[in-house]
């Protein structure tokens, strides 16, 4: 499989002849250094075994053009955010394919700003990736190294500010988490049992053996559902490899999905912070409606966390993210982050009292479908093409792909930033409606790809 390189950083399989091998690792950490022009970078990684290897040579491609580094070794996403901003580096690099298969790795580069990097920075980078006029140092000019006993602590010190510590811990909530063998293992426990909680953890030794497809849909989560049930939890939690994605399962073992972490966090904050809310375009309508209730603006940025921050910081948003399980807390870091996710989901269960079941049961109620099709990116633009034509009822948003919208659901189609596949998300009043959209919507791409 041939590596995905974009803007927004590299993800390849490790061992295939165009896939993410050491020797490109390295040249692209050496490209981030030369941007930056030296300076200290965190390094960080999830619990994938390929990631050793990977660090060696993100090490040596950074300390070859003067930057010193900090090694975090295993550690959230969010964390090497924080980690930034907290040391004053100048940038970070994690080491994560978040929740692509076993055999993907990847590196995630960081502005001094703690947030991944934007579209002209990384262009910069491309350019000099591609140029490889590295700014290598003679050998008294090396960087060196050093690494950090605690990663953590500073990540939880700001999730802390945000909640009523005292509040969570009266409660004694059981929760059931699911790492999945990722850098989550070393976080969540941590952030939960510092809040009071009893926790039954799956998959918390983080050595990226995956018990399960690592992304936190339904279909992955039958035993996180199955455990919450039976042992009588409050709340199962499910994180993703890099543990910046969180999806939520109820008292009850019904899966409420990724969609729903957002709204949730969202539904706790404005009451009492109101202000901007930012998400992307093919995130549910139930956020647009919640800012709507608590008279707060509400904004569209295009796909990706990149776009997300640009627009939060633009219109210094309360709080921001992204539908699929990414929230995002400018008083924490500007990256999605699951420790916050967690920590506010708690703090709305101790001061609302009752279960997670009917605090979700008073939401806006909209059902979303996301399916994918293997595609080459090339085939995007035709396929948006036909989409117009054939649903020209709807208004249409194209810019990032093709956003289809009737009073009452929406589509969208667009080509992923990290995967050879198109994306299609669909929302509508009912799941059966949603399905059908969803799959005319496939119907429609699938035939531009098989008549091209």
């Amino acid at each position: 499989m041939p590596r995905i390189l974009s803007i927004s950083g590299l993800r390849g399989t490790i061992g295939d002849a165009d896939g993410l091998d050491p020797v490109f690792a390295m040249e692209f950490a050496a490209a981030v250094g030369t941007l930056a022009g030296g300076g200290t970078f965190v390094v960080s990684r999830d619990g994938r075994s390929t990631g050793i290897m990977l660090k060696s040579a993100v090490i040596a491609g950074l300390t070859s053009v003067g930057c010193d580094v900090v090694d975090a070794d295993i550690a959230t996403t969010p964390t090497c955010g924080v980690l930034i901003t907290e040391l004053k580096a100048a940038g970070g690099l994690q080491i994560t394919a978040s929740h692509n298969p076993i055999e993907w790795n990847g590196l995630k580069p960081f502005t001094a700003g703690g947030s991944v990097f934007d579209a002209e920075t990384g262009k910069k980078l491309l350019a000099i990736l591609d140029s490889k006029k590295f700014a290598y140092r003679q050998h008294d000019g090396i960087g060196k190294v050093t690494t950090l006993d605690d990663p953590l602590q500073a990540h939880l010190d700001r999730v802390f500010k945000l909640v009523d510590v005292d509040a969570i811990k009266a409660k004694n909530f059981r929760v059931v988490l699911d790492c999945n063998h990722g850098s989550g293992g070393l976080a969540g426990p941590r952030l939960l049992e510092a809040l009071g909680c009893e926790v039954i953890v799956l998959g918390g030794t983080p050595d990226g053996k995956f018990e399960h497809i690592p992304e936190p849909l339904a279909e992955n989560l039958t035993e996180l559902a199955a455990k919450v049930k039976v042992l009588r939890a409050n709340v199962g939690f499910a994180q993703d490899p890099d543990a910046d994605r969180l999806a939520i399962v109820d008292e009850t073992g019904h899966y409420i999905g990724e969609e729903l972490t957002l709204a949730l966090a969202v539904d706790h904050v404005l009451p009492t912070r109101k202000g901007t809310v930012v998400v992307n375009g093919s995130t549910s309508r139930v956020t647009a409606d919640l800012a709507a209730k608590y008279g707060s603006q509400f904004f569209r940025s295009a796909v990706g966390e990149a776009n997300v921050v640009s627009m939060m910081k633009e219109k210094n948003s309360t709080i921001g993210g992204e539908g699929n399980g990414g929230v995002i807390e400018p008083q924490v870091g500007y990256v999605r982050d699951s420790l916050v996710s967690m920590a506010y989901v708690l703090d709305g269960l101790a001061k609302r009292g009752g279960t997670l079941s009917k605090w979700v049961s008073e939401l806006p109620t909209y059902t979303i479908v996301k399916k994918k099709v293997t595609c080459p990116a090339s085939f995007v633009a035709p396929a948006c093409e036909a989409l117009s034509k054939t649903y020209s009822d709807a208004t249409a948003t194209t810019g990032d792909g093709l956003r289809l919208d009737w009073p009452n659901k929406w589509v969208q189609v667009r080509a992923s930033n990290t995967e050879p596949i198109v994306r299609v998300i669909a929302e509508a009043a009912t799941e059966a409606e949603a399905n059908t959209l969803a799959d005319g919507a496939m119907e429609v791409v699938q035939n531009v790809i098989n008549n091209s």
